[in-house]
């Protein structure tokens, strides 16, 4: 089977930062909700932020859909503050965690009988969820064979030529180049560009494809 410049450097990723794998499996062992609660703290900051922000609200809070949309802001806003944003993000989970509560009685499971694309259009239709909140959902926790696709990915793509245009077209370029566990595509991309493929002061110097990159500073 032959390699692409994708491939080339996921294979490079998970030497370097070989923790991406338990990363995977950490994010797959979450249930729908609290991975859904994680992917919105993910929005604009770090990991690290990231996880001692959803850490701190499991403990003081609870990452459950009727514990948080019963919780007070201020308990919510003060849990999450490592992430950044905590005002605006805490109103947003507790009204995510109600739409959740009234629409489905809190369990988000029984969607996983829907067909991939109606499974997205529900999980779209929920507060600030978009495109690659639903598709973080869909690969890690529902287990279908899509990527989301963040900045650093859709930079990256861009850069080596692989896609050109918006989402839905560098989702579907690299679902159809990439090979193996996409759960691993993603996250080594991910890190990729935020160490190498950077969006100021790109190391190309670093990068395993270089040689064959048409943006190669």
């Amino acid at each position: 089977m032959p390699r692409g410049p994708i491939d080339v450097i996921v294979e490079y990723s998970l030497r370097r930062w070989p923790q991406l794998v338990e990363r995977a499996e950490e994010m797959s062992r979450l249930d729908a909700f609290k991975l859904l609660v994680l992917t919105v703290l993910s929005q604009v900051t770090t990991s690290g932020n990231t996880w001692a922000a959803f850490t701190r609200l499991e403990e003081r809070v609870g990452v459950e859909p009727h514990r948080l949309a019963a919780a007070r802001v201020e308990d919510v806003e003060e849990a999450i503050r490592p992430a950044g944003l905590w005002r605006g993000r805490a109103r947003a989970l507790i009204q995510l965690a109600r739409e959740v509560v009234t629409r489905f009685g809190g369990d988000l499971e029984p969607l996983s009988r829907l067909p991939t694309e109606e499974l997205r259009r529900e999980l779209m239709s929920l507060p600030r969820v978009g495109p690659k909140t639903a598709d973080v959902l869909l690969l890690f926790h529902y287990g279908r064979r899509v990527m989301p696709v963040d900045t650093h990915i859709s930079r990256l793509a861009r850069r080596l030529g692989v896609a050109s245009g918006g989402y839905e077209d560098v989702r579907k370029a690299i679902e159809a180049s990439a090979h193996g566990d996409l759960r691993l595509v993603h996250l080594a991309l991910i890190a990729f560009g935020r160490a190498v493929c950077r969006a100021r002061g790109p190391r190309c110097w670093e990068c395993p494809v270089a040689s064959e990159c048409p943006s190669r500073a």
